[in-house]
């Protein structure tokens, strides 16, 4: 016998009792005769998720027809503001320079930089002879060592003796100096830059000399002594050129003075009495006994102290200023 419905009423079935429905685990035989659930299809899951975000937006409405009093979501059609890069690159626009531009402005910043330092700290300095063997190497047409001169240590203290020293001769020093400047303005121009970068030798009178006496001190070397001598004691030797590079005539010297006798000698006050390392090869104070300061150098003249060899390579090292008077 078949149910009838006179009234015509057909049970309807919401989405969530469809979903709900679908959602049910179900039996089903598995091929060895056991008994499986099956897993509801996550895809008839999706769609119907799908239809019933459809229908409520549809009715204006949230779950239940009931109205949402929040407000709709508005787009923003303002433009996204520029990051601080592109900010910084808008109120301060650079044009970029080439590298034949930039190049020469580097160089340039380096040499003012190099010229105003060798001005006020430290300035290099190329040993032009042979006066200062072993200690300094020089000689013409040879691979000479380049110095770095002090030139603020001596405005804390004063020169000592053993210091090894760079000073501007005196006047009565100039007779045998001789300019090594071309004739050339251009030449000469590169000549002076040089000499500030320690490339070229300076164009005056400086010489260096390692400090024997100073002010007040009486120095001499005489026939028997066996050294030099400063007020009646024999100073330290064991950094001269030995042997000696040049013979003496014994006559008038002997080996032991580094060449001719000389003295005593006061030397007055603020003033050096200065001697090179090698005795037998050297102009220095002995050489000029007749001049206004008897040989000696004022202090004033002094430009700095030799601190350090930084070239050649194979001679890097520090110049040592030992105590030579006991």
């Amino acid at each position: 016998m078949t149910e009838t419905n006179p009234s015509g009423w057909r049970p309807c079935t919401s989405p969530e009792r469809l979903r709900a429905s679908r959602g049910k685990n179900i039996d089903r035989p598995s091929p060895d005769g056991r008994r499986v659930r099956r897993q509801p299809s996550r895809t008839s899951v999706r769609h119907d998720s799908r239809a019933l975000r459809e229908r409520q937006n549809s009715r204006g409405g949230s779950v239940g027809n009931r109205p949402s009093h929040r407000p709709a979501e508005r787009r923003s059609t303002r433009p996204a503001a520029p990051s601080k890069s592109e900010r910084s690159r808008k109120q301060s626009p650079r044009s970029e320079r080439p590298w034949y531009i930039d190049v020469p402005i580097i160089i340039a910043i380096a040499l003012i930089a190099t010229i105003a330092f060798q001005a006020v700290v430290g300035r290099v300095y190329v040993i032009p002879s042979e006066s200062m063997e072993p200690t300094l190497h020089g000689c013409t047409d040879c691979n000479n060592d380049r110095i770095f001169v002090n030139k603020m240590v001596y405005d804390f203290k004063d020169p000592k003796p053993g210091d090894v020293v760079v000073f501007k001769g005196p006047e009565s020093w100039d007779n045998a100096y001789t300019t090594s400047r071309s004739s050339n303005r251009i030449v000469r121009g590169f000549q002076n830059l040089g000499s500030y970068i320690g490339l070229v030798a300076p164009d005056e009178n400086d010489l260096v000399k390692r400090v024997i006496a100073t002010g007040g001190q009486k120095v001499e070397c005489l026939p028997g002594d066996n050294g030099v001598k400063v007020n009646g004691k024999e100073i330290d030797n064991s950094d001269i050129m030995n042997p000696p590079s040049r013979s003496v005539d014994t006559k008038g010297g002997s080996i032991a003075c580094g060449g001719e006798y000389f003295g005593p000698v006061k030397v007055p006050e603020d003033h050096l009495w200065v001697m090179g390392d090698n005795r037998t090869n050297s102009r220095d104070s002995r050489f000029h006994l007749g001049d206004q300061y008897q040989g000696t150098v004022p202090v004033d003249n002094v430009i700095g102290r030799v601190d350090a060899r930084i070239l050649p390579f194979n001679r890097i090292g520090t110049v040592k200023h030992p105590q030579i008077q006991s």
